[in-house]
């Protein structure tokens, strides 16, 4: 899915949400000739009752004064905060993201491509009635809520930003029919200071939220084997009928606002394991990726979700390739800054199994004991 008009959600020429890592990123989509492996599409803004599907109206009317009157915005409804300043067209370009993203799952969910792409979305934070962590419509839920509006029955959504996926989780947390699973930075060292293990949902969704809280630092090895000791055996279970996964690429090494130390390889490790999760247990393969965060713009970000959409067309970018010197030339071009030369950080990841052995000294071990600990017995699985 792609659009050159979402290059128009751009808060303020300090935030760090800099829209060039998605013009950078469809750029370097374009270098290795990925676009003409895929079904490039746009797809027209959300309106009012597919957002309604999620938000709350007052909250949609608000988001559209501000956008039509930036200076008007007090903080209400989380508007007009450091975090989400208002900027003319944010309701526009933000519909944008979200109508990409709702339209990619109906695409899915009809069977029209088995996999789709939204690197532009995955914007996890925004709640039902307040912007949120630079979300201001949340598009994953969006498309999640729309595929049940369709008939789904089980949808597992796989979220791997370093940042808690909360608003998926509050849009979902009582409803059983969505399995919500989410790695990220501990809540003690980082925003949004939820995603607790003892986080696992309320009502009959009890035992539908997963969360791993991994400790500042975690790095390739302890990355991997979280995502392993806990997501496989979970979407098995569930057997939905379609995977959803969320690809912030912020929990990079270079990343400027969190704290975990994982490359660009292992980034791209978790990719094909989602690829492969959906092929293994969701039906005919359906898997809808969006990005999320992801702040070092140049570097990382275009990298990551370039691997991703080679990744989901069947055509993965080999890493040890050279960068293309026409998207180098468009690096320096756009933001005066030499891009990375190879599709790598040089990593070669490698992890133990949960069966290899727990370490109860190891905090690591403790994080990914304590998800098991909270929500494998709800769902009948052995700690």
């Amino acid at each position: 899915m792609w659009d050159d008009a979402v290059t128009g959600y751009k808060f303020d020429d300090r935030h760090p949400m800099d829209p060039v890592r998605l013009a950078l990123t469809m750029g370097l989509v374009r270098a290795y000739g990925l676009d003409a492996a895929v079904d490039v599409r746009t797809a027209p803004a959300a309106g009012d009752s597919t957002l309604r599907l999620v938000h709350r109206q007052d909250y949609v009317d608000a988001v559209r004064a501000a956008s039509a009157d930036p200076g008007s915005a007090d903080g209400s409804y989380g508007v007009g905060t450091m975090d989400d300043p208002a900027f003319a067209g944010m309701h526009e370009a933000s519909a944008l993201i979200a109508g990409l993203s709702v339209a990619a799952a109906e695409a899915v969910w009809r069977g029209e491509h088995a996999h789709a792409v939204n690197f532009t979305g995955g914007l996890h934070h925004a709640m039902p009635g307040e912007a949120s962590g630079f979300c201001v419509y949340n598009d994953a839920a969006l498309a999640i809520a729309r595929m049940l509006e369709l008939g789904a029955e089980r949808v597992a959504y796989v979220d791997t930003d370093v940042h808690h996926g909360d608003g998926v989780q509050a849009a979902f947390r009582e409803d059983p029919r969505v399995l919500t699973i989410s790695l990220h930075e501990h809540p003690r060292t980082l925003f949004p200071g939820t995603g607790w293990p003892e986080e696992t949902g309320f009502g009959a969704g009890e035992g539908s939220a997963v969360n791993v809280a991994l400790p500042a630092g975690t790095g390739d090895a302890g990355w991997l084997r979280a995502f392993h000791s806990v997501v496989p055996e979970l979407v098995a279970d569930f057997r939905p009928q379609v995977l959803v996964s969320q690809h912030g690429a912020d929990t990079h090494f270079e990343d400027p606002l969190a704290h975990l130390a994982v490359s660009l390889d292992a980034q791209r490790a978790v990719q094909s394991a989602c690829h492969d999760l959906a092929h293994e247990h969701a039906e005919g393969g359906r898997w809808l990726a969006l990005g999320g965060g992801g702040y070092e713009v140049v570097d990382v970000v275009p990298r990551s979700w370039t691997h991703l959409v080679g990744i989901a067309a069947h055509r993965p970018v080999d890493p040890e390739s050279v960068l293309p010197a026409s998207w180098r030339d468009e690096v320096y071009a756009r933001t005066r800054q030499l891009g990375p030369g190879r599709m790598t950080d040089g990593r070669t990841p490698a992890w133990q199994s949960w069966e290899a052995g727990y370490d109860p000294a190891d905090r690591l071990d403790q994080a990914i004991r304590a998800t098991r600990t909270s929500v494998f017995p709800q769902r009948g699985l052995l700690v």
